[in-house]
């Protein structure tokens, strides 16, 4: 059975506080002694992960770039 994949899409700010909360968690976790591997599994995804430019269309009616 295949694993099911989840896409999420973010914008720069919500990019930004990703990146800077994945850091913060890294570096309490080698204050703590323990492995940060997956961490920085995630950190590498997200900063190598594709930029797609959606169209979102609002429930009013109007449309946003």
């Amino acid at each position: 059975m295949r694993e099911k994949k989840n896409h999420l899409y973010v914008d720069s700010n919500e990019r930004s506080i990703l990146l800077h909360s994945l850091v913060a968690l890294k570096n309490q976790l080698i204050q703590q002694g323990r492995y940060t591997d997956c961490v920085d599994e995630l950190i590498f995804k997200v900063i190598h992960a594709p930029i797609k430019k959606l169209r979102v269309e609002m429930a009013g009616g109007s449309d946003v770039r």
